[in-house]
């Protein structure tokens, strides 16, 4: 039932350090939606989080969670 593997790559600014990036893959791997999420830090500007899906999630719900971690989802490109 679940649909094929996806991979995006979330454009999230606030970022600053590997604290930062912790909290961030920690809150999205939480998401049974996500398999897998590696982030490379542009410390003070916007940095790529890449998600690799295992199903369906909406932007809505990557932002939300985002936000809930204290940082901003400015993008989401590979849909």
């Amino acid at each position: 039932m679940t649909a094929h593997t996806q991979t995006l790559t979330l454009k999230v600014d606030g970022m600053t350090c590997g604290h930062c990036v912790k909290h961030v893959s920690t809150d999205l791997a939480e998401l049974p939606e996500v398999a897998e999420v590696m982030v490379t830090l542009n410390a003070g500007g916007t940095s790529d989080v890449v998600v690799t899906l295992n199903d369906d999630v909406t932007d809505e719900k990557l932002a939300e969670v985002i936000d809930e971690a204290g940082y901003t989802l400015v993008g989401v490109q590979g849909r």
